[in-house]
């Protein structure tokens, strides 16, 4: 048994000197992304504000915008533009468990949204990618029903894509290099 307890606080002392050596990593790139060190003088949520979100057509368009401007500003005044966000979507809707007489029983909304980031200083695009978002629904015999199941499945893909699309702008911001 005094073989097994010296082997259990050995490990345990290796642990503990894992975890002390890992406290120090904040200087080594790791950093919590909505935490409060500053970057450049500025918080990233506050780089996050200086980000103009260009118009997007369609409904979904304006959504996918909101959730951006809301997220970008928290319901507050956005501070002077630095960057300006440019997004084109893309829409679709997909029929699944089709019956015989060819009524889908369920469809899935998709959006494909393009995203740049472009600094307004020099016009030079310093972030672009593409984000997803999909979102089942339920058809059944209501028209009225099909309506709004297919306006709640767009509402939900398009928070999906403005929530990702603001996580990965505030990556890039984080890194004080754009």
């Amino acid at each position: 048994m005094g073989s097994r307890w010296v082997a259990r606080c050995l490990l345990a002392s290796s642990v503990f000197i894992a975890v002390s050596a890992l406290g120090g990593c904040g200087d080594g790139g790791f950093r919590p992304l909505y935490g409060s060190a500053l970057i450049n003088g500025s918080a990233v949520t506050e780089r996050m504000a200086t980000v103009d979100i260009a118009p997007i057509p369609g409904r979904v368009g304006q959504r996918i915008r909101n959730e951006l401007i809301f997220q970008a500003t928290g319901g507050g005044a956005p501070k002077p533009p630095q960057y300006r966000l440019d997004v084109a979507i893309r829409e679709s809707v997909t029929s699944m468990l089709v019956a015989v007489d060819g009524n889908a029983g369920s469809q899935i909304y998709s959006i494909d949204a393009s995203f740049s980031l472009i600094r307004l200083s020099d016009k030079k695009v310093v972030a672009s990618g593409t984000s997803y978002g999909r979102a089942s629904f339920d058809r059944v015999s209501s028209v009225f029903a099909n309506v709004e199941a297919r306006q709640n499945a767009e509402n939900r893909a398009a928070e999906t894509v403005g929530q990702e699309i603001q996580t990965r702008l505030l990556a890039v911001l984080s890194t004080g290099n754009v």
